[in-house]
């Protein structure tokens, strides 16, 4: 490991000084909200000098809102804990389920949503997830606060859209209307702990007479990025969320994504798996949604 500094900032404008002032100088800097995926990387594939600004300390950072419209997460709270809220899990019970297909029990309790979205990995399972529940990133900067929808947040393998002197300080869901449901599913070679060869989240909402009037389906390790697929949602509305829908669905999922070869799938394996993903997520969806009536 390279020689580096820590620094744990307790504020939002603290923290904003410690990257403004690595920005001017040059030096590289990287925010830690759980360091599931940044310790791993400062040990193994990246060792450069840098300065880790620890952001957990911080209250924005911390704070779990369930409100009357909007839930927000912030970015170092462990997907432990969010499994343990047993509101949150009734509300969003793909995106928990997500969170909590992040490594062992040990990981989870330091491994965050903020930090899964920011590694920018192209197989990130709750990526998929919030993309499907509408997710909002709010992210703190020397001009203020801005936001942005998850699907664009991540911009490459990789690569996120952050400025130098920005970190991410939480995410922001609409709270679901009822008869809303969601489902996240990821297939792996192993029976767990490992990296999806294709995942998808599904949110829908029904009407009283079971047709779908809001649909949202996120994708991801089939493409450099995690995907909104919006010609998959449409194949839902005013359906019934029946098999051929999903069936339509899926189809969809299989045309937007652009997947690579690699030791755990081939290109068109993925493009296979990621459609009946689609299927199997959108019916958990749809049972959930009606559960929720």
């Amino acid at each position: 490991m390279g020689e580096f500094a820590y620094v744990a900032p307790t504020s939002v404008a603290d923290a904003i000084d410690v990257l403004q002032e690595h920005a001017r100088s040059g030096r590289r800097v990287q925010a830690l909200a759980g360091g599931t995926d940044l310790l791993v990387q400062l040990r193994g594939v990246d060792k450069a000098p840098r300065t880790i600004v620890d952001v957990k300390k911080i209250e924005e950072t911390n704070r779990l809102d369930i409100g009357s419209d909007e839930i927000y997460i912030g970015a170092a709270i462990p997907s432990a804990l969010l499994n343990e809220n047993a509101e949150l899990k009734a509300l969003l019970p793909g995106l928990v389920e997500a969170a909590d297909l992040i490594g062992s029990s040990q990981i989870q309790g330091r491994a965050t949503l903020g930090g899964n979205l920011c590694n920018a990995s192209p197989a990130a399972d709750t990526t998929p997830a919030m993309i499907a529940n509408r997710g909002v990133c709010v992210i703190a900067s020397g001009g203020g606060s801005r936001e942005m929808p998850v699907e664009a947040f991540c911009t490459g393998v990789g690569v996120n859209a952050l400025a130098a002197d920005e970190f991410l300080l939480g995410l922001k869901f609409p709270r679901p209307p009822a008869r809303t449901g969601d489902a996240y599913l990821r297939f792996i070679p192993r029976t767990e702990m490992d990296i999806a060869v294709a995942g998808c989240g599904v949110s829908l909402t029904l009407d009283d007479t079971g047709v779908c009037t809001a649909a949202r389906v996120g994708i991801g390790a089939v493409a450099p990025t995690p995907l909104r697929v919006d010609a998959a949602a449409e194949a839902l509305l005013g359906t019934g969320v029946g098999d051929a829908a999903l069936a339509a669905a899926g189809v969809a999922c299989t045309a937007a994504s652009s997947p690579i070869s690699d030791k755990r799938g081939t290109v068109q394996y993925r493009r296979k798996v990621v459609a009946v993903l689609c299927r199997r997520a959108g019916a958990i969806a749809r049972g959930r949604a009606l559960g929720a009536a």
